[in-house]
């Protein structure tokens, strides 16, 4: 390994960042340039991610700018988009390969934008690293590079530690953990203060100087082995190193400080120090050789200790203190972790520059919704004057009443409502429209409920496996996830039961005036034909009542007329706070969206306030006129039955157009919200496809992943094999010398059995003494069948008891059934070969174990003889 460490890449899949980010676009922002402009930005930041993550990147400046513009574009994006409701999922490997012993995950994926993040800065810290132990630390510019990529490694790892957790939904692979990422920090830190060091010896600096960057150089090395002697996940080699380099940059410091000692005339305390750096040395030589190199080293320390104590002995014969008496050496810290800040990259430029951030749009979208209230809240007066002045006139049968002075006729405002409503189309229109509400009703319930039932049977699935499996189904649960779209879909549910009520009010409505809006739709004479007759009052044409009841009718009219132009002058206000807030949001960090909406509307709809209740009190003053003077024209008019007859049907009808009016509006504006709303349900619908996909996807992932690692999981306990099945060496155990005890019990060895020759035929078991046995020649005979062979003392050094683990469903001590032995053909592991199973009629055993065979120590009582099999 290099003397310098660098930190290994993180890797990921391919992710299309294209079509969620494009869909978002083209539902958000209408078709023109600026919609297209942020299109081909997408794909541009597709682009970008795969050149930083899609390809092995050099060691090289140009291969870490891409990786810092790819970050600096995640950073600004990321407030523009809702990355939470596209559900982009990204997957990344655990750099060392592993995860840690205790609960570490090798693979992770997860739907959040600050995950990719994180790993992306992670590889920003490892290609840095890399970079840096690249460099030439020959020359001024390699030592530059290599302390300020040292640095931004060091600053990367430690914005990662302190913003992992919070960016995080669940616990993250081990690489990134706040623990890991602090060690590596730390190691960076290390690297860089060394490389001053270095930087400060090839300068020629003074002594005091070089042994005090050394001392904070080899503080930082024990401080971060003392952080990674516990990761487990990180590589061996890198815990040696960091012990290496922390004895050499003590034992450089140590040779400095007795540099500035020898110029003290301090030569003691110079021998002294120097000692202690050839012990640090040694240290290292001894233990890290294969790691570090010493050499070069060890050789200034040695002929400077040389020197040092041939000029004390034969010249100043200084006393050489104890260690302990030693001065502590200052320390001087000449590196700082690099602050990430952004943009990290020069050559950085936003490709959503003029997309305004997520919070700008909930903004304006919140103002947009106080100005459609204040619209709403205007209007709505307007219209309630409207039908409150109506309502007074058709109560006072008014205008009607002053055409009506001949009693024989349809008054002529009569037949001008009349042919306003069958210019309307009448009451075939009215039936026609609210036939067709129940039918766009029904259209966006079942949208709206389709929607629904996919959350609702992706939870129930994503619940089945969290209860089969537990803990490791350790994925965002999805009730937590999709609390968003149900609160959305509660508020799309109100508003269609809100809407139904409203229907039902109109439908009412209609019901009731239903017959006079058909006889408004009649021709003019069977219109005449159905109004009653009445005596005439054609002496009240030129009575002063009369002219003043008209005069006041117009002005009413013309407040009426003012009304509508002020209507439409309300509705038409425009004005965007879009800059507004983006200034609040860079100059505060937040945005006071009640505040700049309530100033805003102030500004832009204050008048319009004022004139609407002008017009309000222009108004109820003239229908207090209008009573007044009707009251006196009714004083004038004869009163017979026909006339009051006929003066109902007039109001009747009078009625009847307002109500058409007002009803014929209400049905337009219910069928363009419910088509407005399915354009909107139907975004939901594919906000919740879109969630549910993703989830799906995971869901499989994580499936695969973990029958994968049910698969490799052992299917039973394990136990080990019994030690003379492992390494037989010898065809005769009777000629093989005692083994010595195993170390350790039930520890496996390796089989390394040679070739055999064929086996002969099974002779009996051999009646021979332990002496006997490790004497014999390989070709003595075997005993007769009919010998009961004695019981074999065991060796001084042999282990006791049986050469196999007594387990559960195997019981060391029964009798072995007659007619079985797995243990009949045991030469091939060099055991003798036994006749079929005879009870023996007194106890007896088998030889001593096999050569080069390790049989597991069990304790035995003294001098007792345990036998390799049951016997009775």
């Amino acid at each position: 390994m290099a003397t310098f460490i660098s930190v290994p890449f993180k890797k990921s899949t391919e992710v299309d960042l294209v079509k969620p980010l494009s869909k978002f676009v083209i539902a958000t922002y209408p078709v023109g340039e600026e919609q297209a402009e942020y299109i081909r930005a997408v794909e541009e930041l597709n682009k970008l991610r795969k050149s930083a993550l899609g390809r092995p990147l050099d060691k090289h400046e140009s291969s870490l700018d891409i990786l810092l513009r790819y970050y600096d574009q995640l950073c600004v994006v990321e407030p523009k988009f809702p990355f939470p409701e596209l559900c982009l999922t990204f997957t990344w490997k655990d750099a060392f390969d592993k995860g840690s012993l205790f609960g570490g995950s090798v693979k992770l994926a997860l739907a959040c934008l600050g995950y990719e993040k994180t790993c992306v800065l992670f590889n920003i810290g490892a290609l840095a690293s890399q970079i840096a132990s690249e460099q030439n630390l020959d020359s001024d510019e390699g030592l530059k590079a290599a302390a300020k990529n040292y640095q931004l490694a060091s600053g990367a790892f430690a914005h990662i530690k302190d913003t992992v957790l919070s960016m995080l939904s669940r616990e993250p692979t081990m690489d990134i953990s706040p623990e890991t990422a602090s060690t590596l920090s730390q190691i960076m830190l290390a690297q860089a203060q060394e490389v001053f060091c270095i930087k400060a010896t090839s300068d020629k600096m003074k002594d005091a100087i070089i042994a005090k960057l050394a001392n904070q150089a080899a503080d930082f090395y024990g401080d971060a082995f003392k952080q990674c002697q516990y990761k487990e996940n990180l590589p061996k080699e890198v815990l040696p190193v960091l012990a290496a380099k922390h004895c050499m940059m003590q034992a450089t410091a140590e040779l400095h400080q007795a540099a500035l000692a020898n110029q003290k005339k301090r030569f003691g305390e110079e021998i002294a120090r120097l000692q202690h750096a050839t012990e640090l040395v040694k240290t290292v030589a001894s233990r890290y050789d294969e790691y570090v190199n010493v050499k070069d080293l060890s050789e200034r320390v040695n002929r400077a200790l040389t020197a040092a104590k041939k000029d004390n002995d034969f010249i100043y014969h200084d006393r050489v203190p104890e260690l302990k008496d030693l001065e502590h050496i200052g320390k001087a810290t000449l590196v700082k972790a690099t602050a990430i800040q952004n943009p990290l990259s020069q050559k950085f430029s936003d490709l959503f520059e003029k997309m305004v951030p997520m919070a700008v749009q909930q903004s304006v979208s919140v103002s947009n919704q106080r100005k459609a209230e204040t619209v709403n809240r205007l209007v709505g007066s307007l219209r309630e004057a409207t039908n409150l002045c109506n309502g007074v006139l058709a109560s006072l049968n008014l205008p009607a009443a002053l055409e009506d002075l001949s009693g024989d006729s349809v008054p002529q405002s009569i037949l001008e409502k009349s042919r306003a409503v069958m210019s309307q189309g009448g009451l075939q229109s009215v039936e026609m429209l609210i036939k067709e509400l129940p039918e766009l009703l029904t259209r966006n319930r079942e949208i709206l409920d389709e929607s629904l039932k996919m959350l609702n049977d992706e939870e129930a699935t994503d619940n089945e496996l969290r209860a089969k499996f537990n803990q490791r189904w350790n994925r965002t649960p999805s009730g937590d996830l999709y609390k968003p779209l149900r609160t959305e879909g509660a508020n799309f549910s109100s508003v269609l039961d809100k809407a139904v009520s409203a229907d039902q009010v109109v439908r009412e409505r209609f019901n009731t005036h239903c017959e006079m809006i058909a006889l408004l739709c009649r021709p003019e004479n069977e219109l005449n034909a159905a109004i009653p007759s009445a005596n005439p009052t054609k002496t009240l044409q030129g009575s002063e009542v009369v002219s003043v009841l008209r005069a006041q009718l117009t002005q009413l009219d013309e407040v009426k007329q003012e009304r509508d132009a002020l209507e439409e002058e309300v509705k038409a206000v425009t004005f965007d706070l879009s800059s507004s807030f983006l200034t609040a949001l860079a100059q505060d960090g937040a945005i006071n969206e009640e505040a700049l909406s309530t100033s805003a509307l102030q500004t832009h709809y204050g008048n319009h306030t004022e004139r609407v209740q002008k017009s309000l009190r222009a108004q109820e003053e003239l229908l207090a006129k209008i009573q007044t003077s009707h009251q006196e024209f009714s004083a004038l008019k004869q009163s017979t039955n026909e006339a009051n007859a006929r003066e109902e049907v007039l109001k009747k009808l009078a009625t009847a157009h307002d109500n058409y009016t007002e009803i014929s509006s209400n049905l337009k504006e219910g069928t363009k919200f419910y088509n407005d709303l399915t354009e909107i349900l139907l975004k939901f619908q594919n906000k919740c496809s879109d969630i549910v996909f993703a989830r799906k996807t995971e869901r499989d992932e994580l499936l695969k992943e973990l029958q994968q690692s049910i698969a490799r999981e052992p299917s039973a306990p394990s136990f080990n094999v019994p030690a003379y099945q492992s390494t037989p060496s010898s065809t005769n155990p009777a000629s093989a010398p005692t083994p010595t005890p195993a170390p350790a019990p039930r520890t496996i060895f390796p089989q390394t059995t040679p070739a055999k020759a064929a086996p002969p035929a099974r002779p009996p078991p051999p009646s021979v003494t332990p002496q006997a046995a490790s004497n014999a020649p390989p070709s003595s005979a075997p005993a007769t069948a009919g010998s009961n062979p004695p019981p074999v003392a065991p060796a001084a050094s042999q282990a006791q008891g049986p050469p196999y683990p007594t387990y559960q469903g195997y019981p060391g001590y029964y009798q072995m059934p007659v007619g079985y032995n797995p243990y009949m053909y045991g030469g091939q592991y060099g055991v003798p070969y036994a006749m079929p199973y005879q009870t023996p009629p007194a106890p007896g055993g088998y030889p001593a174990a096999p050569p080069n065979q390790q049989p597991y120590p069990y304790p035995q009582q003294a001098g007792q003889q345990q036998p390799y099999y049951p016997q009775q």
